[in-house]
């Protein structure tokens, strides 16, 4: 039961990452105010770097900063690691 909770929380936050990439984009073209750079981290740290990562290549948001265009790729990778060590240990 607890893995099927697991998988539902990633794409929960994965789906939240996207959002947040998407909806920041859009304030970002129409001047308002924007999401915190600290709360797209925040979302990629807590399990949503794939989200995040796809949003960023979908609309095209925080591509130029080198700090999302490397950094966000390298987490999740590790997050990829992690999943891999977890599934590994599980069966």
């Amino acid at each position: 039961m607890s893995g099927i909770i697991f998988w539902i929380y990633l794409v929960v936050i994965n789906c939240l990452a996207y959002i947040l990439m998407g909806v920041d984009k859009r304030k970002a073209r129409k001047h308002k105010r924007r999401i915190s750079e600290r709360t797209l981290w925040l979302s990629g740290l807590l399990g949503g770097s794939a989200g995040a990562f796809a949003g960023m290549k979908k609309f095209r948001h925080k591509t130029k900063h080198v700090l999302f265009a490397m950094g966000m790729p390298l987490l999740l990778l590790i997050h990829i690691v992690l999943i891999a060590w977890f599934l590994i240990r599980m069966s």
